[in-house]
């Protein structure tokens, strides 16, 4: 570690290392947004003159990041023209009556299509579909949606397109000075993970997958038949105003708990026997669905909504009277919900809808729900007419987990969508149009024929991971521009040189697989292909396939739910816990790091 500790001793070194430490720190915490560390790393770089602005900003004007774009539209467009209603049809077909059934289905139809449509989209839009048909068939949702995010990531390396992982690679390595990625690149390698993994797959998921839970045990039947903890309001005109909880006889006539009490800036606990209440007094009730519906029924009480109590009385006086449905909806990664609380986002204001509970993993959440501050991957039991659910759908703060295909909108522009994407991905493999080019008059051409409005085209992008993408690419310039890359790349090159080219290939994987597991995709694409490519060089090998290893490592994250979105967005759905994850994920790793890099030294003849 010589050449590495003497770069690191001078200012710019010890600057961006300290950078680099704090960022991963808030990396793996999560005190910040991911996209807002990035941001802060690039600040901080130009703060201390290790970076000049247009160094510190120049991933925001890469071509990758503007095909990414266009991508995030085109696929909004592909899913609202009903261009993939045939594979939710498929998916959640009643011919499917097995797990394993579904599972082929995923690794043979769904991860090839996530090789050209992101796979975030792919997840959010099939996640409804597979919990209907889970529940119709009285199957436990952590039997098949793990396998669905896993098809995805693996199909996502079949081509440039799957990921943005992909194409931030392809940036990077533009930068290097080794060239941007072809649409195919990666086609050569990622079939035969895409066949490795799912064969892996559909063999080991019968006894390595947990039953958490036949598929009628959503969160809202599971929280009848148990009871839950929810607010509710005692209203204007309630039985209960003056009389003492004893005296209105109502824990006995309705089995319910009353745990606490809030008026105003008070809150009592037990014990509240003799405690008379008022209007707008919020009570914590533990109950199951049955006897708080009647409760409602009879004007006993209300759902609370989450503000003030003036509020509370006010939003009474003149609720709604329209039909009211319970569904159940995902925070996915990204969502700007999460990190806030209940309280402060307004959110019955906001959505149109009253919070009943919130599922984070297995566990449902025992607080006042107000107080809940929102994470990736919650599941939350929510209550709206249904023009607020439909809205919902359109938002990508939230995830509908629940089927509303009936009230869907059909449209007519299924064969255009479907037309203009398949130009998108023609045009470039024939090489008439750079794949940038492609895919930003695809993206037009989807607003142009309606298959996506004018205002759905600034929703359909994920800004977060635009500002992330943009942002980590100061990592990348001030590695080289410190030399702290090609220090490191020595001492690496002084432990092996002498090794094998596979053997070396394998160290590079699993130094990638540790990273992204660790921290993210992107960060470890932006840290380690520096350094990877610098190696390849002293060792006399072709950097592209040091390129690939590093691209391959960062694409597929399998351990744990924080290492790629996909894993987040069915954890909760799914209930599972953080080892169930582990369990299923590391053989998969452990055979790919040994696969990979064979198959990398195959492709490059080395």
């Amino acid at each position: 570690m010589h050449a590495f500790l003497t770069v690191a001793s001078t200012g710019p070194g010890l600057i961006t290392l300290a950078v680099f430490a704090g960022a991963i720190v808030l990396f793996v915490t999560g005190r910040l947004p991911p996209e807002v560390t990035g941001l802060l790393a690039a600040a901080l770089l130009v703060t201390f003159g290790v970076l000049k602005p247009e160094e510190a900003v120049k991933g925001f004007g890469s071509p990758a990041l503007i095909t990414l774009i266009g991508l995030f539209a085109v696929a909004s467009g592909l899913f609202r023209s009903g261009g993939l209603d045939r594979l939710r049809a498929l998916i959640g077909s009643d011919a499917v009556r097995s797990p394993k059934r579904m599972i082929a289905l995923m690794v043979g139809v769904v991860a090839p299509i996530s090789g050209f449509i992101p796979n975030t989209p792919i997840v959010a839009t099939l996640l409804p579909v597979l919990e209907g048909w889970c529940q119709r068939r009285g199957i436990s949702p952590s039997r098949v949606l793990l396998p669905l995010s896993f098809a995805t990531i693996l199909g996502g390396t079949i081509s440039l397109l799957g990921t943005s992982t992909n194409l931030l690679a392809s940036d990077v390595s533009r930068q290097l000075g080794y060239g941007s990625l072809e649409l195919f690149s990666f086609t050569a390698i990622g079939i035969p993970v895409w066949l490795i993994g799912g064969t892996y797959i559909l063999l080991f998921s019968d006894r390595q997958l947990p039953d958490r839970g036949s598929g009628d045990e959503d969160l809202l039947m599971s929280l009848a038949r148990e009871g839950y903890i929810t607010d509710v309001l005692i209203p204007p005109g309630s039985e209960l105003i003056g009389n003492s909880l004893h005296d209105s006889r109502l824990q006995r006539r309705f089995d319910v708990d009353v745990l606490e009490l809030h008026r105003g800036p008070e809150s009592f606990s037990a014990p509240l026997a003799d405690l008379q209440l008022q209007a707008g007094d919020r009570l914590l009730l533990r109950c199951n669905r049955d006897n708080l519906l009647r409760l409602q029924q009879e004007h006993t009480v209300t759902l609370a909504p989450v503000g003030d109590q003036e509020d509370d009385l006010r939003e009474l006086s003149g609720a709604s009277e329209s039909p009211q449905r319970v569904v159940e909806v995902l925070l996915p990664s990204g969502s700007t919900l999460a990190g806030a609380s209940v309280r402060d986002l307004r959110f019955r204001q906001r959505y149109n809808a009253t919070l009943l509970a919130v599922r984070r993993g297995n566990q449902v959440l025992r607080e006042l729900l107000g107080r809940v501050v929102l994470q990736a991957g919650d599941v939350l039991l929510l209550q709206a007419p249904l023009d607020a659910i439909r809205g919902m759908q359109a938002n990508n703060d939230l995830v509908l987990l629940d089927e509303l295909e009936k009230d869907l909108p059909t449209t007519d522009r299924k064969l255009t969508g479907m037309a203009i994407a398949g130009l998108m991905i023609l045009l470039p493999m024939l090489r008439v149009l750079p794949l940038m080019a492609a895919v930003l008059l695809a993206m037009v051409a989807m607003v142009a024929t309606g298959c996506l409005r004018p205002g759905e085209l600034q929703r359909s992008i994920r800004w977060d991971v635009i500002l992330l993408l943009g942002s980590l690419s100061c990592f990348s310039v001030a590695m080289q521009k410190t030399g702290l890359a090609a220090a490191l790349a020595d001492d690496l090159l002084q432990a092996l040189k002498g090794w094998p080219t596979y053997a070396v290939l394998l160290v590079v994987f699993v130094l990638g697989q540790a990273f992204t597991e660790a921290l993210s995709n992107g960060t470890t694409v932006v840290l380690l292909l520096p350094i990877a490519t610098e190696l390849a060089e002293g060792l006399g090998m072709p950097p592209m396939a040091f390129i690939f290893a590093i691209t391959f490592a960062a694409s597929q994250s399998f351990l744990t739910p924080i290492g790629y979105q996909t894993n987040l967005m069915v954890f909760g759905p799914g209930r599972y816990r953080f080892l169930d994850m582990a369990r299923y994920g590391a053989p998969l790793s452990i055979s790919l790091a040994l696969t990979v890099p064979w198959l990398i030294c195959r492709h490059f003849g080395l």
